[in-house]
């Protein structure tokens, strides 16, 4: 195999292969509908080159060429202690086998990327993966009409929360629209909080790749599921975290009707309670959804994106339109977050709660509402922000 074994997803094992590719080899075992794929194996990092495109070019033949998602599998990713959600790099819309190995090797090398080191340091006190524990999960991509995450309870009789929106999971991970909000008791009945999901991203028909476009006003508000969709995947949620042994994170994706599993991993921090967010009755209160729990009175700092982030000191609120992964490092030395998008199952609130620091999303207009210097009580057990006297 010249020098190249790549191991196909359902054969995927913790050990060689990652916590990612591993966990989606048992769900495979159990018959739960998981994206077929393969595994570049930890322990064969160091084959590159012409050995990894020979290797690489056989199992895209074997799978008929079809559109890929590339993504990490690191060794202590997706774990019980550690989610590292959104800090290594994910590729989506590669076809073909140069742009594979390309996606390969750019996962590989985010192993090394600040915020990793970071993320780390924070969680664990060190920084174990380097590109050598670094397995790489290929999978086809789902081209999805919804797609979203759920969390499964942490205490018995708490409902499964959903949080969907339209296209490929992105949005929603990356915080980039306010998903709508399901919960399913039980007993199997659903309620639901629509969002705000003003954007959608799906796969480029064309180029591979990804776009992302506006979504029709009458579809920003619209529900994403119905009640025995939210309540199918509830069902799912529950054989998986059956199958794993405790409460679970899911990403998952609807096409054409049918549900995909595309990730599980352990719930490292368990969110607030969703409460939807309130019509504002005093201007100086601003509601939300709740994202971390955690109280704290601090000035904010409005962060419009990366040329902002060395105006931000340490022990200030950073009020931003959304977060994704390349944010995280400011969770380092900020006390909150507030954001204009995004959910409690977010990557970026995942991150913020791991941190310890309280988080309160999808507050409309806070960019706009708050301005720099203002002295503010985020709560982000209630998900309210409050804007003091100066």
């Amino acid at each position: 195999m010249d020098g190249v074994m790549l191991i196909p997803l359902f054969c995927a094992t913790r050990s060689h292969c990652g916590s990612k590719a591993g966990t989606l080899g048992v769900l495979l075992h159990h018959g739960l509908p998981v994206p077929d794929g393969f595994v570049v194996p930890s322990t064969g990092e160091a084959a590159a080159g012409p050995a990894l495109h020979s290797a690489v070019a056989r199992e895209l033949d074997l799978l008929g060429n079809p559109v890929l998602a590339v993504r990490s599998s690191a060794a202590t990713e997706d774990t019980a202690d550690a989610s590292a959600a959104g800090q290594y790099e994910s590729v989506i819309g590669v076809q073909g086998v140069d742009a594979v190995c390309a996606a390969i090797t750019a996962c590989r090398a985010s192993a090394h990327a600040a915020r990793v080191g970071d993320y780390r340091r924070r969680t664990n006190g060190h920084t174990a993966d380097a590109a050598h524990g670094m397995a790489v999960l290929v999978q086809r991509v789902v081209e999805a009409d919804v797609s979203g995450v759920l969390f499964t309870p942490t205490q018995p009789g708490d409902p499964i929360r959903v949080e969907a929106s339209w296209g490929l999971g992105l949005a929603v991970v990356d915080g980039i629209v306010t998903p709508d909000t399901y919960e399913v008791a039980p007993d199997g009945k659903a309620t639901c909080t629509t969002g705000s999901k003003q954007i959608r991203i799906d796969l480029h028909t064309e180029t591979a790749g990804v776009t992302t476009s506006a979504v029709a006003d009458e579809r920003q508000t619209a529900r994403t599921l119905d009640d025995r969709m939210a309540t199918v995947l509830a069902g799912l949620g529950n054989r998986i975290a059956g199958f794993l042994g405790g409460p679970q994170d899911i990403e998952w994706a609807v096409a054409d009707g049918k549900v995909w599993i595309l990730q599980a991993r352990p719930i490292t921090a368990v969110p607030p309670a969703f409460a939807a967010p309130a019509p504002d009755i005093h201007t100086e209160t601003l509601s939300g959804t709740p994202g971390s729990h955690g109280t704290v009175t601090a000035t904010a700092r409005v962060v419009h994106g990366p040329a902002d982030f060395v105006a931000v000191r340490p022990g200030e609120v950073v009020v931003c339109p959304y977060t994704d992964p390349a944010w995280t490092p400011l969770f380092t030395i900020a006390t909150g977050v507030v954001t204009e998008t995004g959910g409690a199952l977010s990557h970026a609130a995942i991150v913020a709660r791991e941190y310890g620091i309280p988080a309160v999303l999808g507050v409309a207009n806070a960019t706009k509402r708050i301005e720099t210097g203002d002295p503010i009580t985020l709560d982000g057990t209630a998900g309210s922000v409050t804007i003091l006297p100066s």
